[in-house]
């Protein structure tokens, strides 16, 4: 194979590699509510945490606000700490107690989560925060949570990310942060097994691990056919170069 085919297929590797990165990057352009392993569970409890790029070039963000829907019934939610920024939750009255799969009433419920930056501390052009929560008992009754997000800029400027996506599917400019929810367990901390996500987490990795060994001996074998055959040639080369001109194996 010629050095000018090695040099195209180096080439596309790299537009495709570079394609998939800006595809990326494009579709993680606005707040997103995540989970790391399996979705959490109905009735249950679960942490969720909010991505939150930085789009404008010349500002930083320095405020976020997530709603919390009252009618969920989330009556405890907690914040992991972030370096330079301050949390607050707060609760609102509930106009009707409601029940939880567990059977507990609820009164008070989450209505809002608000992250500020602290003089200084700002998430800069070219970068993204996580703010992480915890808590629950989640709904049973909703098959996702919807939580509609403030992102307040630098000077005032407000972007509200609260448009729910349509039965269509199609992605509205700003669209809300949403988390799908897992049909609910029988059992586990409020009808959710906690202990699920770590054995589906663990036989993913396995699987992955077993792809890679496959593909690193496949790759190992076809090196070392590779290997063999240029090393052959090299021999039958250095065989022709050392035989004597104008006589042949037959001729003494």
């Amino acid at each position: 194979m010629s050095n000018h085919v090695f040099r195209r297929a180096g080439v596309l590797a790299a537009t495709v590699a570079a394609t998939g990165l800006l595809g990326a990057g494009i579709a993680s352009a606005h707040v997103t509510a995540n989970v790391y392993g399996a979705q959490p569970a109905k009735g249950g409890y679960g942490t969720i945490f909010f991505r939150v790029p930085n789009e404008d070039p010349n500002l930083g963000t320095v405020k976020v606000e997530i709603d919390v829907k009252p009618e969920y019934g989330i009556g405890s939610l907690r914040t992991k700490p972030i370096p330079g920024w301050t949390a607050e939750v707060s609760k609102e009255k509930l106009p009707q107690p409601l029940t939880t799969a567990s059977g507990a009433k609820i009164t008070e419920a989450v209505a809002k989560v608000v992250w500020t930056a602290q003089p200084g501390t700002k998430i800069g052009a070219n970068e993204f925060q996580e703010f992480e929560i915890s808590g629950g008992a989640l709904p049973s009754n909703v098959d996702q949570l919807e939580f509609p997000a403030v992102q307040t800029y630098e000077g005032g400027k407000v972007v509200n990310w609260n448009q729910p996506t349509p039965p269509s599917g199609e992605e509205p400019e700003h669209p809300a942060p949403t988390v799908k929810l897992a049909a609910a367990e029988s059992s586990g901390h409020g009808g959710h097994t906690q202990t699920a996500p770590a054995a589906d987490a663990n036989a993913e990795a396995a699987a992955g691990q077993d792809n890679t060994a496959r593909w690193l001996g496949g790759a190992g074998l076809v090196v070392g056919a590779l290997g063999l055959g240029i090393g052959a040639g090299a021999v039958l080369r250095s065989r022709g170069q050392r035989r004597p001109a104008g006589k042949t194996e037959g001729s003494k």
